[in-house]
This record gives structure tokens, sequence and C-alpha cells, in this order.
């Protein structure tokens, strides 16, 4: 029996559900890069870095060759680049929007805070005199 599209996709998301996979991702937009280069550029220890390369090779988002000693990767397609894009400017929507409550919070706070003032007994001295 075949995977329903909705699982299928769920376990897709989840192989991009680590950081250091879409470091990777993100840093193969601009072309292959050797392992080491990876490495460089990522702040983990290199098993953690063979582990993570490994899953995105077994769902094929990047595809590895061989130059002699130096293993080579790179994005499987660029729709991989489109997606990172497509996510990049969701979660921009996501915080400007956040960003506008923010502010809107912060204006009703100091609306909220001018009326409190208003409604303060004054201890003004010269009133108490």
């Amino acid at each position: 029996m075949p995977v329903p599209l909705y699982q299928a996709k769920a376990e897709f998301f989840r192989t991009l559900g680590h950081p250091a996979r879409i470091r990777v991702l993100e840093l193969l937009q601009d072309g292959p890069l050797p392992v080491r280069e990876l490495l460089a550029e990522i702040d983990i220890e290199a098993s953690s870095l063979s582990q993570q390369l490994a899953v995105l090779r077994r769902t094929q988002l990047v595809t590895a060759t061989r130059d002699g000693n130096t293993v080579v990767y790179a994005l499987s397609t660029p729709d991989v680049s489109e997606l990172l894009r497509t996510a990049r400017g969701i979660l921009t929507d996501m915080i400007t929007d956040q960003g506008l409550l923010l502010e809107q919070l912060r204006a009703d706070d100091a609306d909220d805070d001018r009326g409190a003032d208003a409604a303060r007994p004054s201890t003004d001295r010269t009133l108490l005199a």
C-alpha cells in the first residue's frame, strides 16, 4: 500500500527539521561544496555533519560526488533553493505581522498608562497646602 501524500509530506518536512541540515542546504545554494568547507561554516563535529549529510542524501535533497579523496555535495534540484526562499518569505511575513502586533500592544500600553495617570489623584504639594 502506498504512503499517503500527507504522510510523505510530513516525512519530508521532518527531514528539514534540523538546523544543521537547513544550514547545509543554505550553503549549497551558491553551488557545490566539499565537506571540509561545509564543516568550516557549520559549528558541529565532523561526525554530526556526516550524519546530517547522510539524511539529506537518503531523502535525495543533496547529491554527493567524489573527486579524489574529497566528497563534494550539491543540491539535487534548484527547487530546494526555491523552497528555502519561500520559507524565508513566510518567516519574514510572520515576523512583520508580529512586529506590527507588538507596535499595537505598545501603543495600547502607552494609552493605558496615560489614562491611568489622568485618573490618579494629584500628589502635587501645592494643592495639599
